[in-house]
């Protein structure tokens, strides 16, 4: 199985510095540089058609960071799943935890997107994770299990789905998770999703990942790949980080 590199620009990049990053990236990756990979951009919205126009006809994937769970209606300023499918997009963010923290995204609101992306043949990247506090109450594994629960009610087991596990605490900190904290958790999850019968499934880990960790994080066992936010936005670095394997 392909190991995954998702990169989360958040809140950066112009169209026009999408662009430059597309033709930067396609520059320096050769025919066999997805032998072994696969590269996933989620870019602001402002910046999708750019980077579907950048990485058109490339293995590149792309998706938006967030969507409602209705394709059109009065929904000012909500994202549209139908229009990131016509602009190319194949996979979508879902649950981040700022969307958590600062939008206030609950798990069942969550279960809706991981439905509709379904239901539509979109990919979902779901993400899970525990705060500092869960954490040092050693809740780590009940709330990530309640996340997956609650948000994967009533999915097609059968179809292919991706969870990103970011503890809250890494994310952006320059902390991260140790490897036997990373192993012990991915374990955990990887029995889990088998437990609820998921067939076809991959676990990314994010949290502060650079090319100075990489290595050693990507040879955990079911550690699939990454999911990376600051060390993605410069083609040089995210590449130092794809190329880990």
């Amino acid at each position: 199985m392909k190991k995954i590199f998702a990169a989360n620009w958040k809140l950066n990049k112009t169209p026009d510095q999408a662009t430059a990053f597309a033709q930067d990236f396609l520059a320096k990756t050769s025919g066999n540089f997805f032998e072994n990979k696969e590269a996933f951009i989620f870019p602001q919205n402002f910046s999708l058609d750019a980077v579907s126009r950048g990485f058109k006809s490339s293995k590149v994937q792309f998706g938006p960071q967030q969507i409602h769970t209705e394709t059109k209606g009065a929904f000012t300023g909500e994202n549209s799943l139908d229009l990131a499918k016509s602009l190319g997009s194949q996979i979508c963010l879902i649950g981040h935890s700022e969307r958590r923290q600062f939008f206030a995204e609950a798990n069942p609101l969550i279960n809706k997107k991981v439905l509709l992306c379904q239901s539509t043949d979109v990919l979902p990247v779901l993400c899970i994770g525990e705060s500092l506090e869960q954490r040092q109450k050693n809740e780590t594994l009940k709330v990530c299990f309640e996340q997956l629960e609650t948000a994967l009610a009533g999915v097609d087991t059968a179809k292919r789905i991706v969870v990103a596990y970011e503890p809250v605490w890494a994310i952006g900190t320059g902390q991260v998770a140790t490897l036997d904290q990373v192993k012990e958790v991915h374990a955990e999850l990887y029995k889990k999703m088998t437990s609820l019968n998921f067939k076809n499934f991959q676990l990314l880990y994010g949290g502060s990942v650079k090319a100075d960790n990489a290595k050693d994080l990507i040879s955990i066992a079911h550690v699939d790949g990454f999911l990376i936010g600051g060390a993605s936005l410069e083609v040089a670095s995210f590449l130092d980080i794809c190329n880990c394997l």
